[in-house]
């Protein structure tokens, strides 16, 4: 039976990025992350919050914590994980948590009217020039095709008014002899 186990999320972290290692030298970064939910229920406007746990590993984990902080947007793609241990005092608990597979920075909020409008993102300045196709005899100077005469059926060579309509169908396909 197949199965598929993918979180993506879009919201603003709740604490600032703790970023620890593994006794191996894993880095391993986690916060909170708060995702709304805007409906409307009959006349009223009303929102719920959802608070979610986000773990990162390795490289990830140490750009998280260096870049992100409290109040940051953040969009997260992952996988749903289920986490049990027991406390000290012998308690059995347990939480679900999103492992992050990749966590995309958004650009910050500019302060719209209602504080939900994004500043958009600058487009990044290109590393090298942009292609320019080659001009050709048949295209025009700016990588164009030029419009040339309207084509007829004699220019199209795939009609064959000559062939029988048993030729043109799908369901026939020539014999072939060995």
């Amino acid at each position: 039976m197949a199965s598929l186990n993918s979180v993506v999320l879009l919201g603003n972290l709740t604490r600032d990025p703790e970023l620890r290692s593994t006794p191996q030298g894993t880095s391993v970064a986690s916060f909170g992350l708060a995702v709304n939910r805007r409906y409307r229920q009959g006349e009223e406007q009303r929102e719920e919050v959802c608070f979610i746990d986000i773990v990162c590993f390795g490289r990830q984990a140490e750009t998280a914590s260096e870049y992100l902080s409290k109040g940051n947007l953040a969009m997260i793609e992952g996988r749903l994980q289920w986490r049990s241990w027991e406390t000290p005092e012998g308690q059995k608990r347990s939480k679900h948590e999103v492992i992050a597979n990749n966590i995309q920075f958004m650009p910050r909020s500019s302060g719209g009217q209602n504080g939900d409008a994004y500043e958009p993102a600058r487009p990044a300045t290109p590393s090298r020039p942009t292609y320019q196709p080659p001009s050709s005899p048949i295209m025009g100077g700016d990588g164009r095709f030029d419009e040339g005469p309207p084509l007829t059926d004699d220019d199209i060579p795939f009609v064959r008014p000559d062939l029988p309509d048993r030729y043109l169908s799908a369901d026939h396909l020539p014999e072939m002899s060995a």
